[in-house]
């Protein structure tokens, strides 16, 4: 009989017990979601009234990837206040759920394509002439590449949007003497760039790699700032980063593909992002033609096929 009640009592409280950790534990979870819901409110709302109102894309035709693979068009434009702008940076940014990698292909603005219902013109018109739907039928007809989404960023917000992110500046190499026509200026060595530095990095062009080393530098930065994003987030700084940002960015990816793509580049920075710049050394050539002047003609073949076997 004493045995029994010995027993009884221990059951009890081993269920008191489970009882307390069960509440400690939901007490904890709401502690958590209280306080990431609160820290994303605050990064938002210190961005939202420097961001510009982004061309709209209502009539962009997203569809979903067949692979698991989903290729986003990564669009920079300079509006400057104006309603219809150029595409200055253009990539293909493929992501790979499954993985979490992300692969790069950089498009060079200058490479002279048809333009569906407009004619022959370098790629950077298709966005002024109409916005990411155009640019998306000019990419998939000529490069022979689905695009799934499309994400803009406007480069005035950009500034802020790296310095909100990295207020003590991002790590770059900066490999020689920068300063004409990028507003700021950068010498020769390991620097930390703020957003407005960063930038001009980003386009500087003023040398006799032009476009091709402008597009690596381009590449160079999206890489600083997720391996810089990674190294610095933690689990509580990651709501906060991810609000910073969410104005900057105008995107046809749904909130939930978007804020895991976000989660994905920050808890696992997307592991190794490999890139490519189009065209391929070797497959162009540079005539001058009238009303478009110097251009990128390409060799088709051999870079849908280098983009292809990169993307597979």
């Amino acid at each position: 009989m004493e045995t029994r009640v010995k027993r009884r009592h221990k059951r009890k409280r081993k269920l008191k017990k489970g009882k307390f950790l069960f509440t400690l534990f939901i007490l904890f979870i709401l502690v958590i979601a209280g306080y990431a819901g609160s820290q994303y409110w605050i990064g938002y709302q210190s961005s939202k009234g420097a961001a510009p109102d982004l061309i709209q894309g209502e009539d962009f035709q997203r569809s979903s990837p067949e692979n698991g693979k989903r290729n986003i068009l990564l669009i920079g434009v300079d509006s400057r206040g104006e309603e219809q702008s150029r595409s200055d940076t253009m990539m293909i940014a493929q992501w790979d759920h499954e993985s979490d990698t992300i692969k790069l292909v950089s498009l060079m603005r200058d490479i002279y394509t048809e333009i569906p219902g407009y004619g022959p013109y370098k790629l950077n018109t298709a966005f002024y002439l109409g916005g990411p739907e155009l640019l998306r039928q000019t990419v998939d007809q000529n490069f022979d590449i689905p695009i799934h989404d499309y994400m803009i960023v406007d480069f005035k917000a950009f500034e802020t949007a790296v310095d909100t992110i990295a207020p003590d500046g991002v790590d770059i190499n900066v490999e020689k003497a920068m300063s004409e026509k990028i507003g700021v200026s950068l010498e020769p060595g390991d620097q930390q760039l703020n957003g407005q530095e960063l930038l001009g990095y980003a386009r500087f062009r003023a040398d006799s790699e032009g476009d091709f080393g402008r597009v690596n530098r381009q590449q160079q930065v999206i890489e600083a700032l997720i391996d810089h994003t990674v190294s610095i987030t933690s689990i509580a700084r990651a709501p906060k980063t991810i609000g910073a940002v969410q104005p900057y960015l105008q995107t046809s990816l749904p909130e939930t593909a978007k804020l895991r793509l976000f989660s994905s580049v920050l808890f696992s920075g997307g592991g190794e992002v490999e890139r490519l710049t189009v065209p391929i050394e070797g497959s162009y050539s540079t005539p001058t033609y009238e009303g478009a002047g110097s251009v990128l003609e390409l060799d088709w073949a051999v870079n849908q096929e280098a983009i292809k076997e990169f993307l597979k």
